[in-house]
């Protein structure tokens, strides 16, 4: 399951020129005005180029780099809106050889990151046709580019450039930066010299707003790579005993499964004598108060043997924290043990590199890992990877710690040949989880193993205090296949579907964690569960285990009814968690609520084609509209007569109604859509593209109404015999405003008395029901013609057939589309409602009767009083009795 996020964030126009204007203020002068060897001759020497060099560039490149410094055009802004954690990255546009054989010309970028984004809204977003959005300006700082050119030796390994670059103060001015970069470089690197230092230094002077204090940097680079620690490794392994079956791989697939391994996220499970000051942990080492690792930037060789750096993480950052910040990081290699099926490495801490000045900033390698796959996964244990952590240092020894083991936190490894599940509470399940036959009558549909996504799901949870919290639900195994949320493209999918099979065995991960929580208190309850799904009813019932103290407690029962594909209004997933425990035990826990508004996979791809048929529906709707005021316009060309006597007011509500939304949504035309967080929007486009065509072809029909309008006041104003038609006109004028105005109120008195019925949920804003209204009076565009023939009481044929039947067809069919889609209702296409929005005009029920009713009377009237006279309509009591008054008419 998916959870929708239908509505299209856009990026004012003002944004968008405030980042292109970045964008070219960041692209700095050339660096030639600074003289290389005035700065760099004493640390590499300078050698004219020669020919382009067969080295590639990637052996100088890296990224996920961090700094220190440079706080006066890199500092966080206090009042950030999103924080941007430090990295740097280095990318070299070319090298060449030099008459020097050992040294290279290298020209690169150099970018820091780091600092925040401030954005402020300033003004609702209005959700008009196609694409609601939410206008920002936003304001970057911490972004730094430099352009460098310079020269790299292989016999010192020392890098130094020179060149220019852009930054912005805290007071949003642009400052023209000039540096020197200094980088040890060695040719080739082992684990002590896999980390590089450096500096970039300003060449500004000090009391120059240009200047900046140094700044350090750290970076985990990618040249030829020693092993020299892999026997320490191997040998440290034999430590730790490990009496499961363990996966093994072939040669050949070693590294495939190995790379997986990369940005993953382990949890670390500490005894209890880890929290005594005497045996130490990692949190303390490293100043941490949560219990999570990573690795990241494997490199894999064929035999088997691996380079990469582990960092610690609390729960909360876990994503911002692959950067190599050198307090959390450990730099590791080791081998793939073929025979005892593991991993075995060995780790280096990073020293204080901001005063070092060696080429080596990797020391105290006393670290040890090992690492190994289960090929039997239970209740009990769930995770394909799993570790543990030590240390070769002396008890007495400070940094010492014990033995700490960890596990993978979600299963994203590829499905390994062998990896099996091993159901226990199977008949506990079927004992708590009464099969009820009846509810498989009906015309309800439920997801089906097939669809393996449909099977995961996020929920929300609530305690018996009402206390929120949010969860997910992750399958491990169906049947006897492994299911894996993201596969990689090489690897099939096996089918899990056997013919005429409705129920399977199933395992799965559950994670929920209550909001408010304190950030040193955050944490994740984990619940690994297992138990069948009937396809038939919906009903996924598991019993599961969650650590509890010391103990694991295998008490608990899960029971969730799906929501079917099929879904009635207002049904969707809920369920419980509670425990099977007396209420005397310990363990025990008060039942946890759950619930979900996700949609199926199916339904996000039916919703897409709903979304495009809409999209259609609006283009052509647009498109007639444009015929009919070409209609028109040919009208009066052939009878311009017939001009004067058509209605002012009329005219200025259609062209307000087409101006307004393109004055609205202007930015639309030249915007495009940032928010591809959902996969009901990355559709190639199309979406985007309709959206500016349904902006243009509402423009076109905004200035063909215009002219028309334009025109139709100057031929009254230049008829001198057509001066009654403006007395006629204030007359409907005064009629219709009051009208107006009236149904303004109520559309606001509604809103009020709506507050607080709708306050949980989601309700219009004013501006939005206002929005709503207006609809209603385009719905309504002839009254105002209806009125002043009334009191003109012309049989002037002032309006086109087609153009007034054609445009009240064009605004009453989404009333009759939207009781259609009332009768087919579909809970989660609500949200994807782009043709007959609810955001311009008024539906429901009565509503989508009632306006194509007064559409249809007022297309009736119009024809009569062009047929038989502006007043024929009137009852004859009322005219005979003079209670209608008519402007006199001069007839032609």
């Amino acid at each position: 399951m998916s959870t929708p996020r239908l509505e299209i964030s856009r990026v004012r126009v003002s944004s968008i020129l405030f980042l292109f204007s970045f964008s070219i203020l960041t692209s700095p002068a050339s660096s030639s005005k600074i003289p290389y060897s005035a700065h760099c001759s004493s640390l590499v020497a300078e050698s004219p180029p020669t020919t382009p060099s067969s080295t590639p560039t990637l052996a100088f490149r890296f990224s996920a780099g961090y700094f220190t410094g440079g706080d006066r055009i890199l500092a966080s802004d206090p009042n950030s809106t999103f924080r941007i954690p430090k990295s740097l990255s280095f990318r070299p546009r070319s090298l060449h050889k030099t008459l020097t054989p050992t040294t290279l010309q290298i020209a690169g970028t150099l970018v820091f990151r780091g600092g925040g984004i401030r954005v402020s809204n300033h003004h609702r977003g209005l959700r008009l046709r196609i694409s609601p959005r939410n206008p920002r300006s936003f304001a970057q700082r911490g972004r730094v580019s430099f352009d460098l050119d310079g020269f790299w030796t292989e016999s010192s390994g020392k890098l130094c450039m020179v060149g220019t670059g852009v930054a912005r103060s805290a007071e949003g001015l642009a400052l023209e930066l000039s540096a020197v970069f200094k980088l040890n470089y060695p040719n080739s690197s082992n684990i002590l010299t896999s980390v590089v230092s450096g500096v970039v230094e300003s060449l500004d002077d000090v009391n120059s707003l240009n200047y900046f204090d140094p700044i350090r940097v750290l970076a985990y680079v990618q040249k030829d790579y020693e092993f020299t620690k892999v026997p320490a490794a191997v040998g440290s392994c034999s430590a730790v005993k490990v009496d499961e079956e363990l996966l093994g791989f072939e040669h050949n697939d070693t590294c495939a499964y190995l790379n997986t391994l990369s940005m993953q996220k382990f949890r670390l499970k500490y005894g209890e004598s880890c929290f005594d000051p005497i045996c130490g942990s990692p949190r303390q080492d490293f100043g941490l108060s949560t219990n999570f690792i990573g690795l990241n930037g494997v490199q894999c060789s064929e035999d088997g043997r691996l380079r990469m750096y582990f960092f610690l993480a609390n729960g909360e950052n876990f994503g911002v924290t692959k950067i190599m910040d050198p307090l959390k990081t450990l730099v590791a290699e080791g081998v793939w043990d073929h025979e005892k099926k593991r991993l075995c490495l060995v780790a280096c801490h990073i020293l204080n590199f901001s005063t070092s000045s060696s080429q080596e900033v990797v020391g105290d390698c006393t670290i040890r890992l090992s690492l190994w796959f289960p090929s039997v996964l239970s209740i009990k244990n769930m995770s394909m990877v799993s570790g543990r952590m030590w240390t070769t240092l002396n008890r007495s020894e400070p940094g010492y710690f014990d033995m700490v083991s960890f596990e993978i936190v979600e299963n994203r490894m590829m499905n390994a040949p062998g990896l099996k599940y091993n159901y226990t509470q199977i008949d506990r399940v079927k004992k708590h989880c009464a099969k009820d036959d009846a509810r498989k009558i009906g015309e309800r549909r439920y997801p089906n193993v097939k669809y393996l996504g449909d099977l995961r799901f996020d929920m929300s949870l609530k305690n018996a205090i009402d206390q929120s919290a949010w969860g997910y639900a992750n399958p491990v195994f169906i049947g006897e296949n492994f299911y894996n949320r993201y596969p990689p493209l090489q690897i099939q999918v096996p089918s899990v579907v056997e013919p005429n099979q409705s129920s399977w065995n199933v395992s799965y991960r559950i994670g929920y964690s209550f909001s408010g929580q304190p950030y040193h208190a955050y944490r994740v309850n984990e619940i690994s569960a297992e138990g069948t799904y009937d396809a038939q009813t919906g009903v996924l019932c598991l019993v599961g285990c969650q650590q509890g103290g010391s103990s694991l407690d295998c008490d608990i029962l899960i029971n969730l009814q799906l929501a079917p594909l099929n879904p009635k209004e207002g049904e969707h997933l809920i369920g419980t968690i509670k425990s099977m425990r007396k209420t005397s035990d310990p363990l025990f826990f008060k039942p946890l609520k759950i619930s979900s508004y996700g949609i199926y996979k199916t339904q996000a791809s039916e919703t897409i084609w709903w979304m495009d048929i809409e999209i259609i529906m609006v283009l052509i709707s647009l498109t007639f509209s444009c015929i009919f005021i070409g209609l028109q316009l040919f009208h009066i060309k052939k009878y311009p007569n017939v001009l004067p006597s058509i209605s002012i007011t009329m005219l200025a509500i259609l062209t307000l109604g087409h101006m307004i939304p393109l004055v609205l949504n202007f930015e639309a035309l030249f915007s495009r859509n940032h928010n591809q967080q959902n996969v009901l929007f990355r559709s190639g486009g199309w979406l985007q593209v309709n959206e500016v065509l349904v902006r243009v072809i509402t423009m076109v029909a905004f200035l063909l109404l215009f002219y028309l309008l334009r025109v139709a006041w100057s031929s009254r104003s230049a008829d001198e015999d057509k001066k009654g038609l403006w007395v006629a006109e204030r007359k409907t004028l005064l009629f219709c405003l009051p009208l107006y105005a009236v149904g303004g109120l109520i559309a606001l008195l509604v809103h009020l008395s709506s507050a607080g019925v709708l306050e949980k949920t989601h309700r219009h804003s004013l501006w939005e029901d206002l929005l709503s209204y207006a609809g209603l009076i385009l719905d309504n565009f002839l009254l105002p013609q209806f009125i002043l023939n009334m009191f003109w009481n012309s049989k002037d044929k002032s309006l086109a057939p087609s153009f007034y039947v054609g445009t009240s067809f064009v605004r009453a069919l989404p009333h009759v589309y939207d009781a259609y889609r009332a009768h087919h209702y579909i809970p989660h296409l609500s949200l994807s409602y782009i043709y007959a929005s609810r955001d311009e005009d008024l539906y429901s029920s009565a509503w989508d009767i009632i306006i194509p009713c007064e559409v249809v009377v007022l297309v009736v009237i119009i024809y009569l009083q062009q047929r038989f006279g502006g007043a024929s309509i009137l009852p004859q009591r009322i005219k005979e009795s003079g209670g209608y008054e008519m402007v006199p008419v001069v007839t032609q």
